[in-house]
């Protein structure tokens, strides 16, 4: 069974880095607030659901429908299509998205959908206080035209009451991510285990197949490096034979392994943020030097983040980025450009900002914002507790609207620059399906926030979106812009008088810029 190779060495000065990590985008973008997918119980109803669910299956291939998903879980058809695409947008790989069968129906690994409905128990992480409150405050208005019809103490007003709680950082999430593995390993080892020769733990073993599922939940590799596959960072399958069966591995041998990687990755997190390590790295941009000399965006890892902009612009194209996701988080006042192919986006704590992004494969999520147009091009789309924002989407899955929503309003997708198809085709967006007008709205409260709610919040009717009035709905990169440059290349002038006349033009528009407020804008996109 290869016990002579052994694992990553996680306190070798050599492979440092080497660290068990979370996958995030299951927590991040894969959680559902719907009751009858939220089992608090471990695996005391998720065993027979999964024996159901493989019944269920195809007996070759181990995939599911969303009826047999329907019928297993007893929810409604529309959830059980909306599992499917939730679970396949926050899978490792392309390799994994839904497979149609014959019947042009999608499907999904049985042991993958476990895994999945396993972890939507899990609860986020509280949000923390801003380290400087005042100056958000500064730049944050206190109150909106909302604040007297919001119900006391609901999650929206937490957020954006004078305690000014903002979003963990991601060390901590991690952090937080790998003790809820670590408490229910035990647990998910079982659901993926199959039984041998008796009916105690140690008869449990589990397959390459079955173990290579873990891959939906932690990953091996250096910073910044690729992704070393599961089954070579442990030492059960790491010199198996490819044309011969690998032999199943007791399921305690696999749980003791990653618990010790596990273990190791949680005190290496706690020492480097005591000793200042960047590895740690949880800084923020402080909000009172949010101005023009911010305008960049933060990469850690694999995503990168632009945080705690105000009053200016910023411009982000594929080369400015590391890695398939971006977070734009807390920026006020701003307009900030993402124009590039990515995986997941996800806009949280932002107020009277304009949020555009190229091309967004997987998913994104809009959370806690007031009065901030978002443009966008992506497969799916989640809005959480937002109040008086428009959203101008491409979107090929139906928006989710979660949580206490005010006054959204919702468009098709506005604007264009020169590698939108292509960004588009690189990330799979499919330009032919639109959906940004069939919504599907779940309920007012999120059992996966920690956050408090007021009794009887839960009976309140969840909000969804109104379309934008046809009339209000303009390019947002104007048309009439090109009309005029091109008129002025046509025009009949001698070129002195052409040179005069664009003087005139630019002497005008720099007038507007003055009275407009928009000057700052310029200087920003001049600087960056």
């Amino acid at each position: 069974m290869n016990e002579e190779v052994e694992p990553p060495s996680l306190s070798s000065s050599v492979k440092e880095e080497i660290f068990v990590r979370v996958r995030r985008e299951p927590f991040e973008y894969g959680l559902l607030p719907i009751p009858k997918l939220i089992f608090s119980d471990g695996t005391v109803t998720l065993g027979p659901l999964k024996d159901k669910l493989v019944e269920k299956a195809s007996t070759s291939s181990y995939r599911i429908d969303a009826d047999g998903i329907s019928q297993v879980l007893n929810i409604s058809t529309d959830y059980a299509h909306l599992v499917i695409q939730t679970l396949a947008s926050v899978l490792p790989s392309s390799d994994f998205d839904p497979i149609p069968t014959q019947s042009n129906a999608l499907t999904a690994d049985v042991y993958h959908l476990i895994l999945f409905l396993y972890i939507q128990s899990y609860k986020k992480l509280l949000p923390r206080t801003h380290k400087d409150s005042a100056s958000v405050s500064d730049v944050w208005p206190s109150t909106s035209a909302f604040d007297g019809f919001v119900s006391f103490l609901s999650p929206l007003q937490l957020v954006r009451s004078n305690s000014r709680r903002f979003m963990p950082s991601q060390a901590d999430e991690e952090s937080h991510q790998l003790s809820y593995l670590q408490k229910h390993l035990a647990n998910i080892l079982s659901l993926l285990a199959d039984s041998v020769d008796g009916e105690d733990e140690e008869s449990l073993v589990l397959t390459l197949e079955r173990f290579e599922h873990l891959g939906f939940l932690i990953q091996f590799g250096e910073k910044g490096s690729n992704r070393i596959p599961l089954s070579q960072a442990a030492p059960f399958f790491a010199n198996s034979d490819p044309d011969m069966p690998a032999i199943p591995v007791p399921a305690g041998q696999v749980h003791d392994w990653i618990l010790q990687n596990i273990e190791a990755a949680l005190e290496h997190k706690i020492s480097s943020k005591e000793g200042g390590s960047p590895v740690a790295a949880d800084q923020d941009i402080p909000m009172a030097d949010s101005g023009p000399s911010s305008c960049k965006g933060l990469s850690e890892g694999s995503q990168s983040f632009v945080e705690g902009i105000s009053k200016t612009s910023v411009v982000k194209q594929a080369s400015d980025l590391k890695g398939s996701s971006v977070k734009v988080l807390n920026c006020q006042d701003a307009v900030v450009y993402i124009l590039a192919p990515l995986k997941y986006a996800t806009v949280y704590g932002c107020s009277d900002a304009t949020i555009v992004f190229g091309a967004i494969g997987k998913a994104v999520r809009v959370e806690h914002c007031e009065r901030v147009q978002v443009i966008t091009a992506t497969k799916r789309i989640t809005i959480a507790n937002c109040r008086e924002c428009v959203f101008y989407v491409g979107v090929n899955q139906r928006p989710l609207y979660l949580g206490d929503n005010h006054k959204l309003q919702v468009a098709p997708y506005n604007t264009f620059y020169s590698q939108l198809e292509e960004h588009l085709s690189q990330v799979g967006v499919d330009t032919t399906i639109n959906k940004w007008n069939e919504p599907l709205v779940l309920g007012v409260v999120n059992p996966h926030d920690s956050l408090s709610h007021p009794a009887g919040v839960s009976d309140v009717q969840a909000e969804s979106a109104t379309c934008l009035n046809p009339d209000h709905f303009t390019n947002f990169v104007h048309q009439g812009l090109e009309e005029i440059r091109q008129a002025l290349r046509d025009i009949q002038l001698e070129e002195n008088r052409k040179r005069e006349l664009s003087c005139a033009l630019h002497v005008y528009f720099k007038d507007w810029l003055y009275a407009s407020g928009n000057i700052r804008q310029l200087y920003c996109l001049h600087g960056d």
